[in-house]
């Protein structure tokens, strides 16, 4: 099978089942143990091992606006305890992507994207206000199986959230700048991106999350701006003894370059949680 049928079928079967789970009836134990959970996954820097997988379509994709593109994020989240104040908050995502026709004449590709991976130094308590932080280094790592699919760029760069909870609210932003370290292709265009993410979620007593935030992009090389606005609503389960997140939600491109994706997308999939 080829990696195209592969990225289509994973994703295919991520919003199927999300789809079907959303509309059947679970019976759920509800407590607040199950809802301080839920809020958990409002919190990027959480002492919670979690992995998402999290489908993404995006349409209207190029200047004649006929590309598309579906991606499936894996995006395992490791909480490491170095001492009694401080953890290490491990975030990857690797992309798996499935596009075509994103410029005029560019065909089909499907494979593996660049890996972006975080690390975040937090204090295990919020501060004396509620104010929870972490700060520490972001990486692009060119894994790419395609050159369209690549920055073919190593980048590195500062990465820091903050956030405070407060009964069933969630806000905070989270922010990082990657510039380009070393090439893999040459006059392959260099990274100088900002990236920056406000949220806010509100979680209620029987584990149902609605989320906003924006992930606004910039490109101070080509001085591009994209602002996609995503909508999403999730939802603990259990499986047995297994607790999972259950999400989606739509998103709309409120700026965009000229290249890049319209109007509206798609966002939808399954979150493994493993509470210590």
């Amino acid at each position: 099978m080829s990696m195209k049928n592969i990225v289509s079928a994973i994703n295919r079967s991520v919003f199927s089942l999300t789809v079907l789970l959303f509309s059947a009836t679970a019976s759920n134990a509800q407590s607040n143990d199950e809802a301080e959970l839920a809020k958990k996954l409002s919190n990027p820097v959480a002492a919670l091992i979690s992995v998402p997988l999290q489908f993404n379509y995006d349409g209207r994709i190029g200047p004649l606006d006929k590309g598309q593109r579906s991606t499936l994020n894996i995006q395992p989240v490791v909480p490491i305890r170095l001492n009694s104040e401080w953890n290490l908050i491990s975030r990857t995502i690797m992309p798996l992507v499935s596009q075509s026709r994103i410029f005029p004449g560019s065909g089909d590709q499907s494979g593996v994207g660049d890996i972006t991976q975080s690390f975040f130094f937090s204090p295990s308590q919020p501060t004396a206000s509620g104010i929870i932080w972490g700060i520490g280094p972001a990486f692009i790592l060119p894994t790419g199986s395609d050159k369209l699919l690549s920055t073919s760029q190593w980048s590195a760069g500062p990465s820091i959230v903050a956030l405070k909870q407060t009964g069933g609210w969630t806000t905070g932003a989270l922010v990082n700048h990657l510039w380009s370290v070393a090439e893999t292709r040459s006059n392959s265009a260099n990274v100088n991106l900002t990236f920056v993410q406000p949220f806010v979620s509100y979680t209620t007593a029987d584990q149902w999350t609605f989320s906003l935030n924006t992930e606004s992009t910039y490109n101070w090389d080509s001085q591009k701006l994209s602002v996609p606005v995503n909508v999403v609503v999730s939802k603990l389960v259990r499986f047995g003894n297994q607790p999972v997140s259950l999400f989606v939600g739509a998103r709309y491109y409120a700026i965009t370059p000229k290249s890049g994706p319209k109007g509206f997308g798609a966002r939808a999939g399954i979150t493994f949680l493993f509470p210590t």
